[in-house]
């Protein structure tokens, strides 16, 4: 199991934190309000407003907020007007990144990636430069509930997923970009507790880091970005070591 691996999981575990102070339920509002006003309010026939409404209702959104994001989004109510933005860069030790923001200020949000990141060791990329190195994929978060490695692979395989990342607590299943709702129901269907269900970047090489003190470097870049108000999603082609890894979690 690699150490991004093993971070994705360690970052579900503090989103507990990110919920009691209201990030998260931002971040899934900005979601629903950008899918309503583009696709629709109707769920059923907007499949990105069914994959927010699914994750809003998993974080145990109100539904009285679920409503009033779709509904900013659709005109009914008056909201703000958000624009999606994706930015490449470079963490320490040229570890790619692609950042999804969400922003009511492009500019503002723009100058502040740039000079953070630089602050942080890394830099800003022109459009393409790092894009090339992933593949957008469908991520469902399972929790394992004790099962065992070879249980979840038989799972991947019969709901035609394309691959899992075991975790003891919770397993990541990622698949084909158009058949993350057929893989979805099919866990949901099988008795698995869906924790979360997102698409992603997923990149196809990684940078191997062997080191605790450049892996805080990049992990430090990475923690911020996702930390930041504008910023929806941080996605990175880095390796860690699941020792040090491990030690950086005893640390936290």
């Amino acid at each position: 199991m690699s150490g991004h691996s093993k971070w994705a999981n360690i970052k579900h575990k503090k989103a507990a934190k990110d919920a009691k102070r209201g990030k998260t339920f931002t971040r899934i509002a900005k979601e629903l309000t950008i899918a309503a006003r583009e696709g629709g309010g109707d769920p059923d026939g907007n499949p990105r407003l069914r994959l927010a409404v699914l994750n809003a209702r998993a974080e145990n959104m109100p539904n009285e907020n679920i409503e009033r994001a779709i509904k900013k989004g659709t005109g009914e109510i008056e909201g703000v007007t958000y624009e999606e933005i994706m930015y490449e860069g470079y963490a320490p030790l040229g570890v790619a990144m692609i950042i999804e923001v969400v922003t009511d200020n492009k500019n503002r949000t723009l100058s502040e990636v740039r000079s953070q990141l630089s602050k942080l060791g890394g830099n800003l990329a022109e459009a393409g430069a790092v894009a090339w190195n992933f593949n957008r994929k469908g991520v469902i978060l399972v929790k394992t509930d004790g099962k065992s490695e070879d249980d979840l692979l038989e799972h991947v395989l019969e709901s035609d997923a394309e691959d899992m990342e075991f975790d003891e607590e919770s397993t990541r299943i990622i698949t084909a970009y158009d058949s993350l709702n057929a893989v979805n129901q099919y866990f949901e269907k099988n008795g698995f507790k869906v924790i979360e269900i997102k698409l992603e970047f997923i990149p196809q090489s990684l940078i191997n880091i062997s080191n605790i003190n450049d892996a805080k470097k990049v992990l430090r870049v990475i923690e911020h970005f996702e930390d930041h108000d504008d910023v929806q999603n941080v996605f990175a082609n880095f390796d860690i070591d699941e020792e040090i890894m491990n030690q950086i979690e005893k640390e936290s």
